[in-house]
């Protein structure tokens, strides 16, 4: 990474301070991108990005002594030097959305953007009666007061330097805003495509939602990028519910096997309010998703399902750590995990019921399936319970096909590769039935069946 004139003095700075060289690497970075923005920008947004490098400087990038990163290392991260991305993307760029899984063209309202960038030729912008669905990075030049009360205040909690290192880059994503008593019947479809050129890039998107008022949306987030591109997707969503409102979340990961992909995503619950997260991990190297949900209302409702497919030498990590930090609010999570060759996935689950969080109702389940000898998964689920009148458990099952459902299966004339790709697929399908977007989940359906051994129809099988 090549540093600005502006950046000598920081960078002397510090290497006083003995930063590991790549840190520095991204300190010089972060000064020729600073350099290049507009002069006329709000102070407090040049002091939100200063504040994030500041964060990252201290934290720097975790190792595994650290208790959230030990059973993952992010060293092929640390000490790749990515390249930031070009402003503008080519026709050919842009064509790599077609050949995604599942397509990208089946939602009406649809933000597209290419390397972080904004691709409005793709894109579906919105803005009518008190409904924002923008790009971010016009919000911040145009009317920057909509999106300050809101913009890394979840995020930036402590012990979290990838969230540091996306607001030091915060340049462009997407800004959605729901007024209140809106129901928005169609969901609306984030595309976040890495189009990476000879060298490693690395880009920082940003998704900010504000769901006003008894108000309900559905929003779909999409990464990807072409096969065997190497780069770095570090993606921060925050999500705001106010008192009433229902959010769908859905977040498809499908990166290039050789891409890295770290993500966070934040969500606050006011009161009486639903709030649905649907994560499902397909691609990437090495991946790491971090889900922080509190509820700041009473009455409250969380729903966090997930699935995680990992073939090859996938790395595939998972934290989520919800906060019932008001009574009568109800938790039901389910995770499972789908590991074949040397693939490796990690399930760190905590729910933290707070003193005076009474008639807490709270369900935590993950569920593994290793489906060869070299394939591990580390789960550890958690409760840390400071009320006395709750309702929680917990649960965590990690194991290999049933050999009494296969022989079954082989006395019916079904031979052994598609009998353990009807076994496969019918572990996943609780987490796919539920999935509420019908486009989504028939194309999920579709990936599934492909990425198992076997040609049975498995719908019409199961």
């Amino acid at each position: 990474m090549a540093g600005g004139p502006g950046g000598i003095a920081m960078t002397t700075a510090a290497q006083a301070k003995a930063f590991p060289a790549e840190v520095v690497r991204w300190r010089e970075e972060f000064e020729s991108f600073r350099a290049g923005l507009p002069r006329e920008e709000p102070e407090w947004l040049r002091a939100l990005r200063t504040t994030g490098m500041g964060r990252f400087e201290e934290l720097g990038f975790p190792t595994t002594r650290q208790e959230d990163w030990r059973h993952t290392s992010v060293a092929p991260i640390a000490r790749t030097e990515f390249q930031r991305p070009p402003a503008t993307a080519s026709v050919a760029d842009l064509a790599v959305l077609d050949t995604l899984d599942f397509g990208h063209a089946f939602a009406r309202r649809q933000l597209v953007f290419v390397n972080g960038r904004y691709a409005p030729e793709f894109s579906s912008a919105e803005t009518a009666d008190g409904l924002h669905i923008r790009s971010l990075r016009e919000v911040l030049e145009r009317e920057p007061q909509l999106v300050q009360p809101y913009l890394d205040r979840q995020a930036s909690g402590p012990g979290r330097p990838f969230a540091a290192l996306n607001s030091a880059f915060l340049d462009d994503g997407a800004f959605i805003s729901v007024p209140e008593g809106t129901v928005l019947a169609e969901p609306i479809h984030v595309v976040f495509l890495s189009a990476p050129g000879a060298q490693p890039t690395a880009s920082h998107p940003r998704v900010l939602v504000r769901a006003g008022r008894k108000s309900q949306a559905t929003i779909i987030e999409s990464y990807g990028g072409p096969a065997d591109a190497v780069y770095f997707t570090n993606a921060v969503s925050e999500i705001t519910l106010e008192d009433g409102a229902v959010v769908d979340h859905y977040r498809l990961q499908r990166e290039s096997a050789r891409a890295f992909h770290i993500g966070t995503l934040c969500a606050v619950q006011g009161r009486a309010t639903r709030f649905a997260s649907h994560a499902i991990s397909l691609g990437a190297s090495l991946s790491r998703l971090d889900i922080r949900q509190v509820f700041a209302g009473e009455g409250g409702e969380c729903v966090l399902n997930g699935l995680f497919l990992g073939g090859d030498r996938q790395h595939m990590d998972t934290h989520t750590w919800v906060d019932h930090a008001q009574p009568h609010c109800s938790t039901r999570e389910l995770y499972k995990g789908i590991v074949d060759d040397q693939a490796r996935g990690v399930f760190v689950g905590r729910i933290l019921v707070r003193p005076g969080a009474q008639k807490t109702d709270a369900i935590q389940t993950n569920k593994n399936l290793i489906l060869s000898r070299e394939a591990l998964v580390d789960s550890l689920p958690q409760l840390e319970i400071l009320a006395d009148d709750v309702k929680c458990k917990h649960g965590s099952t990690t194991g290999q096909l049933d050999p009494l459902a296969l022989f079954y299966l082989r006395s019916r004339g079904i031979g052994e590769g598609a009998a353990r790709a009807l076994l496969t697929y019918a572990f996943a399908s609780d987490v796919i039935q539920r999935i509420g977007v019908e486009e989504l989940r028939a194309g999920l359906t579709e990936h599934l069946q492909r990425w198992l051994p076997g040609s049975v129809d498995m719908e019409a099988a199961v």
